[in-house]
């Protein structure tokens, strides 16, 4: 089930609040042609000219899923809108860590996963995407770019979310019959900056060298430091300076 509204403070927002009210199947959509209070990682606003992009929230029900660590879901989210955008000739596409998605340095998609617990454990999670399709201009946001400047295109919005939404299915059913490191191994094959010496800032503000090797099981970025030492970081604790 697909359903759109004119404009909503967060589609993630009005997608738990229906799941509050009745119960619903499994990739129900939520899509608005104008989201007010789009949020990122870390609570970073998501700004998107209504109508020409597409903001929207997935329910996906994890009870059959064994869900071993939620990082999983990361991955997967990410590989299928990947997947959509190299399917569309989107060039120069990569995943930079943990889920934004790049055409060469310009960030085109932005992802929020809020899981919902019973107890301890995992049942649910509400997909929200950001994806900039037709804008074409962004006020004060450097390295930012949309389908419709990288293709010179423009694209039917309707028509891309029934995209991504196969595209989840066929990522949650790859995680199911493949298993997570077959997941784990197709995410880690499109990192950004995998292998090549980056820089990076800690959460005290030293800036250092070094290479990214992957992720841990945990879902870390891992680093390779002088002489190959490998460390993770959460989130939190690294920002990557390119």
């Amino acid at each position: 089930m697909i359903i759109k509204l004119g404009a909503t403070p967060s589609t993630n927002l009005y997608l738990r609040q229906l799941m509050n009210e009745r119960p619903l199947d499994d990739f129900t959509i939520v899509v608005a042609r104008e989201q007010t209070l789009g949020r990122g990682q870390m609570g970073t606003t998501w700004e998107a000219e209504a109508g020409k992009n597409l903001t929207f929230s997935v329910l996906k029900r994890l009870d059959m899923l064994e869900m071993t660590n939620p990082f999983v879901l990361n991955m997967c989210v990410s590989l299928a809108v990947f997947n959509t955008l190299t399917n569309l000739n989107i060039p120069d596409l990569r995943v930079k860590w943990p889920n934004d998605i790049l055409s060469g340095h310009s960030k085109i998609c932005g992802i929020l996963i809020e899981n919902i617990l019973s107890g301890n454990r995992l049942v649910s999670s509400v997909i929200g995407i950001g994806l900039n399709v037709n804008q074409k201009t962004f006020k004060n946001l450097p390295n930012v770019s949309s389908l419709s400047i990288l293709s010179g295109k423009m694209f039917d919005l309707d028509e891309l979310v029934v995209l991504f939404r196969d595209a989840l299915k066929t990522a949650f059913s790859d995680l199911e019959q493949k298993g997570t490191a077959y997941v784990k191994q197709s995410y880690e094959r499109v990192l950004f900056r995998k292998d090549k010496p980056s820089t990076f800032k800690d959460a005290e503000g030293t800036v250092f060298m070094g290479f990214i090797r992957g992720v841990s099981k945990q879902g870390k970025l891992m680093v390779a430091l002088e002489d190959e030492v490998l460390k993770e970081y959460n989130m939190k604790e690294i920002s990557l300076m390119y």
